[in-house]
Formats: structure tokens, sequence, C-alpha cells
């Protein structure tokens, strides 16, 4: 079965990469990014594992956060952010440190999100796939736009809330450009019901380097950030709920 799901993504896929002769969008080769995989590195299996059973015992959730290490930062630097400003209807975070979108798309097969039936999904993915070097910015796209994919197949009637992919590194750099097209690009391919939010742009200073009291290792969130990020959150989310 998992197989022939992953089948269907690569056959289904309708990213734009590079055109035809005729000028018309060509599906993206197999690649990492968009070909679901398990996580295998041990220290991230009780994660990875628990995040699978919350999907598939869970009551219907109102919001669900999909995403990688910042995203299970919630239950971290986040906790109080969250606690505070997620209050009034319910919430589920799955988010596992270092997931790449290939991860997420192995744990949406695994546990697939419709028996929630989430009015809001929130996302946050594609930082691991670009820094840990195993997918370009074009494969990078390709892979996120994959995961926005399975989870409107998921949840059809839920609003995604795609926060694009954040700023990292203290100063300007190769990867900083990188994640910039991936942004730009992921905005004119959403569909009515989803909505980029390009919520890490708070964090970069005039002089394009990242305030350390928002980033302290300049990928992953302090307490304050989270607390930014919530609040630039909680409009989308109740005008959705609404």
């Amino acid at each position: 079965m998992h197989s022939l799901v992953a089948a269907f993504l690569l056959l289904s896929a309708s990213v734009v990469s590079a055109p035809s002769p005729t000028g018309a969008p060509q599906d993206p080769k197999p690649h990492a990014a968009i070909t679901p995989a398990a996580r295998t590195d041990a220290w991230i299996l009780d994660r990875q594992a628990e995040c699978v059973r919350r999907a598939k015992t869970a009551s219907p959730t109102d919001v669900v956060f999909v995403g990688d290490s910042i995203t299970q930062g919630w239950e971290g630097n986040g906790k109080e952010a969250w606690e505070r400003t997620f209050t009034g209807f319910s919430t589920l975070n799955l988010g596992v440190s270092g997931d790449r979108t290939e991860h997420v798309l192995w744990r949406l097969q695994e546990a697939p999100l419709d028996r929630l039936q989430p009015k809001v999904v929130v996302l946050l993915i594609g930082t691991n796939n670009l820094g840990h070097g195993t997918s370009n910015a074009e494969q990078t796209l390709d892979g996120v736009l994959a995961v926005v994919r399975m989870l409107r197949a998921q949840a059809p009637q839920a609003t995604l809330l795609v926060c694009e992919t954040f700023p990292r590194g203290e100063r300007i750099n190769p990867m900083r450009g990188d994640i910039l097209q991936v942004n730009q690009a992921l905005r004119g391919q959403l569909d009515a019901k989803s909505k980029a939010l390009p919520i890490g742009d708070r964090w970069v200073r005039k002089d394009g380097t990242i305030d350390k009291a928002s980033m302290p290792d300049f990928l992953h969130l302090s307490a304050a950030a989270y607390q930014q990020w919530a609040e630039a959150l909680l409009p989308e989310i109740r005008a959705s709920l609404r």
C-alpha cells in the first residue's frame, strides 16, 4: 500500500520544474525530497513513533502542527507561548527534530490526518533538506509542495498555513539565498485554502544579520521568538476557525 502511495506522489506531482520544449511544466524526476522515507537514526526513533501514535489515537483536533525541530520546539522553548496563546481550541504537535520533507511524507502515510478532521494545519518544513545537503533549492521546493499536496488530500476542508522556511545563519550566506528562492516560488503554487506566511522575516535585522535573542544558534527559536510566532499565527487560526 505504501509503495502505491509513494508511486502516486511521484506520478501526480504538479510542481513547476524545467519547461519542456513547448513551454509546458514538467513533473519533477524522482529524488529524495519527494520519496517518503522513515527516519533510521536511533536518537529520534522514539519521537517519530510518538508522533505517529498521536496522529493515530488523538481525538479530532482543531489545529495540527506539522514540521521538524522548530515545530517540536513548541514543547521546549515554545511551551509557555503555546499554553498562553493557543487557548479555546484543541491543538496537536506533530513536529520531529531533524525531519526533512521525505520524512513528513512517510509519517503522513503511516498516520494520515483525515481521522483528526483538522480545521487548520500549520506546516513548517524544508530547512533540513537544505541544511543537511540532501536537496538543492528546486528539490526542496518539490518536497514542500509534495507535503502540501498530501496534507490537502488528507484534510481537504482545512486551511493550510504554510510557514515559509525560516532564515538561518547569523549573516547573509548562500543557504539564505536558497531559502528565499524556495519561499518565493512557494507563494505562487498554493491553492485558495492555503496561505504562505513569511514569519521568519521578523528575525532578520536591517543589515541582514539574525538577532541572537530570537535565534540563539541562528536556526532554532528562543522563547521570545516562539511568542512572536504564536502571536502571528493566532489571528490566522482564529479567522480559519470562524
